[in-house]
C-alpha cells in the first residue's frame, strides 16, 4: 500500500469516520474550524475514488459542516479538492477541504474559488 503523510494519522486524532473516509482538523488551517476529509485507502485524488467512495463523500461534507458548527458560527463555506500538481495539490492522497468562512474575513470574497487562477476571478 502507498504511504502518505495522511497514512500515519492515528485514529485517536480522527473526529469522525465512515466506511471510506475520516475527518481531521487541518494542521495548517486557513480559517477557524477548517477540516479535512481524507480517504482511508490511498487514492491519488477525487478522480481515483471508486464510485462508492464518490457517492459517500457528500455525506461526509455534511458531517464536517455539523462538526464545525458545534464550536464555530461560520456564515459561509468553501469546499475544495486540488487534483494534480498544476491545480496546487501537494499531498497526493485524496483529501477534501471544508473551510468555514466568516463575514469580513476577506475584504471582497466575491468569486470565491474562481480566484485560484490569478486574474480570472472577476467577470
Amino acid at each position: 500500500m502507498k504511504e502518505s503523510v495522511f497514512s500515519n494519522i492515528p485514529e485517536s486524532a480522527w473526529l469522525h469516520q465512515s466506511n471510506h473516509f475520516f475527518i481531521i482538523p487541518d494542521k495548517y488551517p486557513v480559517s477557524n474550524g477548517h477540516l479535512l476529509i481524507i480517504s482511508k485507502l490511498h487514492r491519488l485524488d477525487f478522480f481515483e475514488l471508486t464510485d462508492e467512495e464518490q457517492k459517500e463523500l457528500p455525506e461526509l461534507i455534511t458531517k464536517a459542516k455539523t462538526i464545525i458548527e458545534q464550536s464555530h458560527t461560520p456564515t459561509g463555506y468553501n469546499i475544495g479538492m486540488n487534483c494534480g500538481a498544476s491545480a496546487g495539490q501537494t499531498v497526493f492522497h485524496f483529501h477534501c477541504h471544508v473551510i468555514p468562512r466568516y463575514e469580513g474575513d476577506m475584504a471582497d470574497p466575491r468569486g470565491g474559488v474562481r480566484h485560484s487562477v490569478e486574474g480570472k476571478g472577476y467577470y
